[in-house]
């Protein structure tokens, strides 16, 4: 297609396997006037069949050489381009309820998926290729060894699935890590309201800082053994034995009882 070669420190891996490609975009479901936004478009594998069924595709890419490429393209007139750091990107600016979609660069996709969650609120759906192990902490259940900060944190915003496993060989270069496709659909509520979100971001950050040791121990300067009891959390349990929506009960009970 190009002499592209990927770049490293962008994280670059070109995904190439067709089948892979029509089932992501299955999973999406374009529809002629969706709002979609394409993050890191690459070199079109999934941006030109998603052109084929939208009359507008945002996409959001840092590599110049990749832009120009993209702008080179018999479906380039259907591309609103968004130059720059995606972590950076205000994805409020495009008006409407937003499908997102993307091949995320692995070195990004944590803080990433972080800033998302702030935009939960305007988004149908998200489907994206990450790092496997990242899918497995992101779905995982309580008692598991994946659950984790991660899997709380993006399971207050998000009913979430693991679709699609996907080889290293389905790429160009390969990576050296399997990948998987996961389908992020906002749910408000879904595990409790959090009366202060940074009390209960702050709550999980601290309660998983070190996994082996106990609730008891990791809270210990913000919950006494009381508290946790009064949410029926057992102060002898480690962090990976919670339920998430417990997480969000303890934190307003901290906060209601400060009041």
């Amino acid at each position: 297609m190009t002499e592209h070669k990927a770049r490293k420190r962008f994280g670059q891996n070109f995904l190439q396997d067709t089948r892979i490609i029509s089932d992501i975009v299955n999973a999406v479901r374009p529809q002629a006037d969706d709002v979609v936004i394409e993050i890191g478009p690459g070199l079109g594998a999934i941006t030109q069949p998603l052109t084929r069924k939208l009359n507008r595709l945002h996409v959001c890419e840092i590599d110049r050489d990749i832009i120009q490429f993209l702008k080179k393209q018999d479906f380039a007139d259907k591309l609103t381009i968004h130059e720059g750091d995606v972590l950076k990107f205000d994805f409020r600016q495009i008006v409407g309820r937003k499908k997102i979609v993307g091949n995320l660069p692995y070195n990004i996709s944590t803080p990433l998926l972080f800033k998302l969650s702030e935009v939960a609120d305007e988004v149908i759906d998200m489907h994206f290729m990450l790092q496997k192990e990242v899918v497995e902490r992101m779905v995982a259940a309580p008692k598991t060894n994946d659950y984790g900060r991660l899997s709380v944190m993006l399971q207050y915003y998000f009913d979430m699935g693991n679709l699609i496993d996907v080889p290293p060989e389905s790429f160009t270069p390969a990576p050296k890590v399997d990948s998987a496709v996961v389908r992020m659909i906002p749910v408000a509520g879904r595990i409790g309201v959090a009366e202060n979100f940074q009390h209960f971001s702050d709550l999980v950050r601290d309660a998983f800082q070190q996994r082996r040791k106990t609730i008891r121990n990791n809270l210990k300067n913000i919950a006494s053994d009381d508290d946790l009891q009064a949410v029926s959390i057992l102060p002898q349990q480690r962090p990976e034995e919670i339920a998430p929506e417990l997480f969000v009960k303890l934190s307003n009970y901290l906060i209601n009882k400060r009041e």
